[in-house]
């Protein structure tokens, strides 16, 4: 009699590529749909499940680990890892993976773009002509402003953090960035980046970008206290996660022009939005597009599935949380 295979519960859709590369190992059940798997449908698979691939979406907790009581290993398809009680996991002998690394780039040019998009107004300009009002060209029309020589100040200098400061430097932009710890002097030399207090980083840069975790520690990070040390015409970009802000605070300030404007591409509640910020020229909101590219996207499935592998053939997972 030949040995049960291992049995593998993706929780949403992912790329072709992941899926062929569980199949490898074990007998894989995906839920294929856009929508949120219903908690039956998910806990019905989960009772015999192996291992577990999930989303950012999921939050893998008590009631889910409950359900899942022979689950080995849950292996995150994104960078964070917020949405998984670690500990929980780890109380119970579950491996908890993530995929770092793979989507470095693409959040990188996100902010970047994110930050080009609202320092020259092209929201508002894309959305003039979409709206179909009379328009013509005058040299005072929408005029945005340049970030030559201007100070980008990031918070949060890891792989995200690092790969944007490199964008920026070419861009011509000055580098601040605060950090649980120093990148280095070498690094620094290479990028001309300056470490400084949050304090010092809120006060004195035209760009502020979250590129941090988000942890009990950076919950409202930027908050309404942050926001009034901020100079009143900087920009702060988000590509981190919601919470780190707090959004109300956020709309208070660019309503009054406490700070110029705002670029997010994650929200405090998402996938609901502030209603105040919809109604503000002055932001720019993406729906959550960080890892969105084809390539990337498939790396992080993969990755995952990389993790699930190597965890059910006996191996360490290649990138383990914690």
């Amino acid at each position: 009699m030949s040995e049960q295979r291992p049995r593998i519960v993706v929780t949403g859709r992912i790329p072709e590529p992941g899926l062929d590369l569980l199949r490898t190992v074990g007998d894989v059940w995906a839920w294929d749909h856009d929508d949120p798997i219903p908690t039956s449908v998910r806990d019905e698979h989960l009772a015999h499940a192996d291992a577990v691939v999930t989303l950012l979406t999921d939050r893998v907790d008590d009631a889910f680990l409950e359900a899942a009581p022979q689950v080995r290993v849950v292996a995150n398809v994104a960078v964070g890892y917020n949405n998984i009680d670690v500990s929980a996991c780890t109380s119970r002998g579950v491996i908890v993976t993530n995929t770092p690394g793979v989507l470095t780039d693409a959040t990188a040019d996100l902010a970047m773009t994110l930050m080009l998009m609202v320092t020259r107004r092209l929201g508002e300009g894309e959305r003039l002509i979409r709206s179909g009002a009379p328009w013509k060209w005058g040299m005072f029309m929408m005029l945005g402003s340049g970030i030559q020589g201007r100070q980008l100040g990031i918070i949060g200098m890891g792989g995200i953090g690092q790969a944007l400061a490199r964008r920026a430097k070419a861009f011509g932009m000055t580098i601040a960035y605060h950090n649980r710890s120093s990148v280095g002097a070498d690094l620094e030399g290479e990028l001309g980046a300056t470490r400084m207090s949050l304090d010092e980083i809120l006060e004195t840069s035209h760009v502020v970008s979250l590129n941090c975790p988000y942890t009990d520690d950076t919950h409202h990070l930027i908050n309404a206290a942050a926001l009034s040390k901020m100079r009143a015409d900087a920009v702060l970009v988000n590509t981190a996660r919601g919470p780190i802000i707090d959004e109300a605070a956020l709309v208070d300030a660019l309503r009054s022009g406490e700070i110029a404007a705002a670029a997010l591409d994650v929200f405090e509640q998402e996938p609901i939005v502030h209603p105040g910020l919809h109604d503000l020229d002055n932001v720019v909101l993406v729906p959550h597009l960080g890892s969105a590219t084809i390539e990337t996207r498939t790396a992080m499935a993969t990755l995952a599935a990389s993790n699930v592998v190597a965890v059910l053939s006996g191996q360490p997972p290649v990138t383990p949380v914690g």
